[in-house]
C-alpha cells in the first residue's frame, strides 16, 4: 500500500506539472530532461551551414549585403519573396528599429531570418528535439569568420507566457508609437489564425487588398489623456510603402498580405508541433524514471498520465492541421502579390490531380484545402513516433467522417475527401491503415 501511495503522489506531480491550469507550471522544464534545451547541441539547418562554412564547403559574399542577405536566405531555402517588414521596437535590436528603418523578416517552411539595417542577422531554426533555436550572425566585420552564436536572450520573449514558457516563434501586434516604440498600457495582441484583422498588424507595414475590413497597420498610434488615438483606416488597402519609408535597402518592396497571413498560421502551427513533442518527451520520462523506482519493467506505451497528456497534444496538434479555428476573410477576401504565392508553392508536394495543401484559395479561408502543409515540415517529422502515431490515427478518423464534433464541422466531405486524397499521394509515412478503406 505504501508502494501504491507513492506512484498516486508521482502521477498526480506529474499531471500537475504537464495538464496544469497555470503557464508558469510549464517554465523552465525544456531545461530538464531528457529535452536539457541549453546543454544540447542542436543540429538543425543553422548547425549543417556552419559546419559547412567552417569546411569551405559554401562560401558566402560579404562585399554586398544585398546579395549576402540572398545567398544566405538560398542556403535556408528561404525565398525572398517572404518578405514582410515590422517597424515597431518589438525584438533583439529594438535601438535600430523605427517606422524610417523597419526589421525585415523572411522564412521558409523550417527556418526564420531577420534583418535590419546596420545591424546583425537574426535567425531561428527547427532543431530536432530541441524545437525552435536561435541564433545572431554578425556579418559586419569582414575580417571574422562567419559564426552563428546561440543566443538564450530571444528566449525571454521566446519561451515567455506568451509561447507556453516553452520555446517558439510569434507575431505580436502592438500599438506603435511615433518612435515605433509600443505603447503597453494599450496591451498588445499575439497573433494567430484565429486572431481577427481588426487586431493584427500593430506595428507592421502591410502591402495588399483587403476590401472594407481594416487592420492595425501602416498607422501609428497617439496616447492621449483621454485614451488611445489610432486610425486604421489610414493604412488600409496599401500598395506602396514608399510613403512610409525608402524601400531602396529592402529586398523587395512589399510588406505582402498574404505572406503576413502564412507566416502567423506557420508559426503557431510549428509552436503547436514542437512544443507537443516536448510535452510528451517530458511526461514519458518522467513516467520512465516512475517505472524504475517502482520497479517496474520499462515500456514504450503511455500509460497514465503520459497517455492523458499524449492524448491532449494529439487533438490540439490535429484541430490546428485542419485550421479548425481560423477567421473567415473579409467579404471581398485578400489580394496580395503573386511573386509571394509562386514562390510559396515551388515546393509544394501535388498528387496526380495537380492538388496541393500549399494551394491557396484567399477568398473566405487561406488556403484551398484546409490541412497544413506543415505536416510535411521537420517539426512534424521530429514528433515522438508513438505521439505521430496518434495523430495519423486521429487526423484519419477526422476525415473518414467518423468524429462528429463541432470542432471539425467546417469540413465537407469534399474537403475531408480531398485532403485525404492528397496525403495519400504525397505522405510516405502514412500508416498501413490509410490505405485500407
Amino acid at each position: 500500500m505504501i508502494r501504491y501511495g507513492k506512484k498516486m503522489t508521482w502521477l498526480a506531480l506529474l499531471g500537475s506539472l504537464l495538464l496544469g491550469g497555470s503557464a508558469r507550471a510549464y517554465e523552465g522544464m525544456y531545461e530538464q530532461a531528457p529535452i536539457n534545451y541549453s546543454k544540447s547541441q542542436p543540429d538543425g539547418p543553422v548547425a549543417k551551414l556552419q559546419r559547412k562554412l567552417d569546411s569551405g564547403e559554401v562560401h558566402l559574399d560579404r562585399e554586398n549585403e544585398k546579395e549576402f542577405l540572398r545567398e544566405l536566405m538560398a542556403q535556408f531555402q528561404i525565398p525572398v519573396e517572404s518578405q514582410v517588414l515590422v517597424f515597431s521596437k518589438t525584438s533583439h535590436q529594438n535601438a535600430l528599429i523605427s517606422p524610417h528603418t523597419p526589421r525585415a523578416v523572411y522564412y521558409g517552411d523550417n527556418v526564420y531570418m531577420g534583418w535590419v539595417q546596420g545591424g546583425v542577422v537574426e535567425v531561428a531554426d527547427m532543431s530536432p528535439k530541441l524545437g525552435m533555436t536561435y541564433y545572431v550572425l554578425d556579418h559586419r566585420d569582414k575580417t571574422q569568420p562567419l559564426q552563428f552564436v546561440r543566443t538564450s536572450s530571444c528566449l525571454d520573449c521566446h519561451a515567455g507566457s506568451r509561447v507556453n514558457n516553452m520555446p517558439g516563434m510569434m507575431v505580436r501586434s502592438v500599438y506603435p508609437a511615433s518612435d515605433g516604440q509600443p505603447i503597453l498600457s494599450q496591451g498588445s495582441y499575439v497573433t494567430d489564425q484565429g486572431s481577427t484583422l481588426s487586431e493584427r498588424w500593430g506595428g507592421w507595414y502591410v502591402t495588399g487588398l483587403h476590401g472594407e475590413a481594416h487592420h492595425m497597420g501602416n498607422s501609428i498610434a497617439k496616447e492621449t489623456p483621454s485614451g488611445i488615438e489610432f486610425d486604421m483606416s489610414a493604412g488600409a488597402n496599401c500598395r506602396d510603402l514608399s510613403q512610409y519609408f525608402d524601400t531602396n535597402p529592402y529586398l523587395r518592396t512589399t510588406s505582402d498580405i498574404v505572406a503576413l497571413m502564412v507566416l502567423e498560421h506557420q508559426t503557431e502551427m510549428q509552436n503547436v508541433l514542437s512544443q507537443g513533442g516536448m510535452f510528451v518527451r517530458l511526461a514519458a520520462y518522467r513516467q520512465e524514471m516512475l517505472r524504475k523506482e517502482l520497479g517496474e519493467p520499462a515500456t514504450d506505451e503511455y500509460v497514465g498520465s503520459t497517455l492523458t497528456v499524449a492524448r491532449s497534444q494529439t487533438e490540439k496538434i490535429v484541430q490546428h492541421l485542419l485550421f479548425c479555428d481560423e477567421i473567415m476573410l473579409p467579404d471581398a477576401g485578400i489580394q496580395g502579390s503573386p511573386d509571394f504565392q509562386t514562390a510559396f508553392q515551388r515546393n509544394a508536394r501535388r498528387d496526380d490531380e495537380g492538388r496541393s495543401l500549399k494551394d491557396f484559395q484567399l477568398k473566405h479561408r487561406l488556403f484551398r484545402y484546409p490541412c497544413s502543409y506543415m505536416i510535411y515540415s521537420a517539426a512534424f517529422d521530429d514528433l515522438p513516433p508513438r505521439l505521430k502515431e496518434m495523430v495519423y490515427d486521429r487526423l484519419l478518423q477526422v476525415l473518414d467522417g467518423r468524429v462528429k464534433s463541432r470542432e471539425f464541422a467546417h469540413l465537407g466531405s469534399f474537403e475531408r475527401d480531398a485532403i485525404k486524397s492528397i496525403l495519400l499521394a504525397t505522405k510516405s509515412d502514412l500508416p498501413a491503415n490509410w490505405r485500407e478503406n
